[in-house]
């Protein structure tokens, strides 16, 4: 999902230290710098699905575009 011109918000699964995670971080190309930033959330596998039930019971506006 692309934030601004120089910004993507990227969700994928990852291992970390041996832990598996959802990461749902920034990853920035831009002149000075193109990688992963440290702006984001890890929500641990045996997590998910706990956060994404908060997710869904977040009401979005018709349209889906508010501020």
């Amino acid at each position: 999902m692309k934030k601004s011109e120089t910004t993507e918000l990227v969700i994928r699964r990852t291992e970390f230290r041996g832990s598996a995670g959802i990461d749902i971080r920034e990853y920035v190309t831009s002149e000075k710098y193109t990688g992963w930033s440290k702006n984001g959330i890890r929500i641990p596998v045996n997590q998910w699905r706990s956060f994404k039930e908060i997710l869904d019971r977040i009401e979005v506006p018709e349209g889906g575009e508010g501020d």
